[in-house]
């Protein structure tokens, strides 16, 4: 599986820790940036991910910044995205299991490293359950539709 990562000098450190957790499980990381400590925008990394993503050039994707929150919201303003804030195991499961995220993400600065990973291996380790849920995706599909432009 291919995933893009990236996040703003907050959750630079995380970003590392995290491409090496994923290359030594199997997986083929692509680095969106940033590249360094030094102080950017975390909406163009958000969306450099997003971008991989609905492109397919990347299978799923990781956003970190510090809380997670504002690369979130830059990734989910690319048609197609889902991308998901979790700050636990149980967050990740169920955004893979009933929301089909394609994008986890989440805050350097609130979560401790070694909750960051657990959640990183459930949401890579969670398939979407289909179902009923698969009628909500398409429904989120629909709004998107109606208000994004091509």
């Amino acid at each position: 599986m291919k995933v893009a990562i990236g996040s703003d000098h907050a959750g630079f450190d995380y970003k590392e820790i995290v491409k090496e957790h994923l290359e030594e499980k199997g997986f083929e990381v692509i680095d969106k940036g940033t590249y360094s400590r030094e102080s950017v925008d975390y909406p163009i990394f958000g969306e450099a991910v997003a971008q991989a993503v609905a492109s397919g050039e990347a299978d799923r994707g990781i956003v970190i910044c510090g809380t997670g929150i504002g690369i979130s919201i830059s990734a989910n303003k690319v048609k197609g995205i889902r991308a998901a804030l979790c700050t636990n195991e149980y967050m990740a499961r169920m955004a893979r299991k009933h929301n089909d995220a394609n994008i986890l993400a989440f805050g350097a600065r609130v979560l401790g490293i070694d909750v960051a990973l657990g959640i990183v291996d459930v949401f890579f380790e969670t398939e979407f359950e289909g179902g009923r849920h698969e009628r909500r995706v398409n429904e989120i599909k629909s709004i998107e539709e109606k208000n994004f432009c091509s």
